[in-house]
Order: structure tokens, then C-alpha cells, then sequence
């Protein structure tokens, strides 16, 4: 199967992929942490026709996500570059589920009403997969089941507050927060390849 994860540079998904046996490429502005598989540094657009079977996509989710939704309306003011920004976002993420690949799963936070994505198919939780963390992650299907949970493990409140390993603050919490858990990424390979 020819597998292009889209806006990945840790390599964990490709990666996966990979050691299955899978011929799986990934794609990222930035170059990737992995040296294993092939990485194409450009926008995904740009490749998206080149004869993928699947595509497990990450696009940003910054302006697009619940959680910043707060920055629309700063002191209850409509931040139109903000608004601005999260339009684009949703072109991006909207041209990555109607591509042409016959098989696609877009992963993202719990969007903002406001920029109207349509409904995801299904939440998975780190918890479902083997690590004792929370962190709410939606996922939009084509042509896919849904992902079936592979390991509960126990998890407390305390699991998904700022201070765990990818909430932590300074240079590399948005680097942490994207890199997808390992069981994820192996149910993926076991489920969808």
C-alpha cells in the first residue's frame, strides 16, 4: 500500500507504516525528526496526486481548534486576522478531504463552530490506545472504518492539565503536542494498512 501522511515531520505515523511493510512517505514544511522513511518538504498540495492509497493527514489545527477560540474575540472584539487565518486553515484542511485518494483520515482537536468543518466521525482518547493521557482527537473519514481501541489503560483528571510531558510550555510544546502516541499509530497501521 502506498501511504502519504500529510503535515507529519516526527515520522512516527510513516514510520509505522514502514516497519509493517508499507511503502509510506510522509510530508511536512519542516524537515522530518526520522531519517527512515522518505520525506517530501513542500505543501502536501503538491504531491497529493501521486498515487497514495491512504492518506492519514495532521493539518494544523492553531486557528481552527475550540481551544483557541478565545483569540476570536479578545475583549469581546472580533479579530479579523484571526478570523482571516482560520478561513485559510479550513481551505486547507477542506482540500485535503476531498483530494482524490481513495482512502483519508484527518486528524484535529475539537474545531470551532464558527468555521463550520464538517462533523467528524469519531473521538479517540491516548487512553483507548496503551498511554495514560487525555487528549480529545477528532477524526474525519473516507472510505475508513473507525478506529477501534486497542489498550485502555487507567488515566485521572490529572492526565490532561498543563505539566505532562506534551503540555509542558516553551520552545517544543507545540512540537510535543503534534507528534501522534506510538499505540495510535500502531492501531492505525494494524487497522487501516
Amino acid at each position: 500500500m502506498r501511504v502519504l501522511v500529510a503535515c507529519e515531520y516526527s515520522g512516527t505515523v510513516r514510520d509505522a507504516f514502514i516497519r509493517a511493510g508499507h511503502y509510506a512517505a510522509s510530508c511536512d514544511l519542516l524537515p522530518s525528526d526520522s531519517p527512515l522513511g522518505d520525506h517530501y518538504q513542500c505543501s502536501v498540495l503538491d504531491i497529493l496526486d501521486h498515487d497514495w492509497d491512504l492518506m492519514i493527514a495532521h493539518p494544523p489545527c492553531t486557528y481552527l481548534s475550540n481551544a483557541g477560540a478565545v483569540h476570536l474575540y479578545p475583549k469581546k472584539v472580533l479579530n479579523q486576522e484571526r478570523l482571516k487565518q482560520g478561513l485559510e486553515a479550513k481551505e486547507f484542511f477542506m482540500k485535503l478531504l476531498s483530494s482524490p485518494i481513495e482512502k483519508i483520515a484527518i486528524e484535529n482537536p475539537v474545531p470551532s463552530k464558527i468555521f463550520g468543518l464538517p462533523q467528524y466521525h469519531q473521538v479517540i482518547q491516548p487512553y483507548e490506545f496503551g498511554h495514560p493521557f487525555q487528549k480529545k482527537t477528532c477524526l474525519w473519514l473516507k472510505n475508513l472504518p473507525p478506529l477501534m481501541a486497542t489498550m485502555y489503560v487507567q488515566h485521572n483528571e490529572s492526565t490532561k492539565v498543563a505539566g505532562n510531558w506534551f503540555n509542558k510550555g516553551g520552545k517544543d510544546r507545540q512540537k510535543n503536542r503534534a507528534k501522534t502516541f506510538d499505540g495510535i499509530a500502531k492501531a492505525m497501521v494494524e487497522q487501516w494498512g
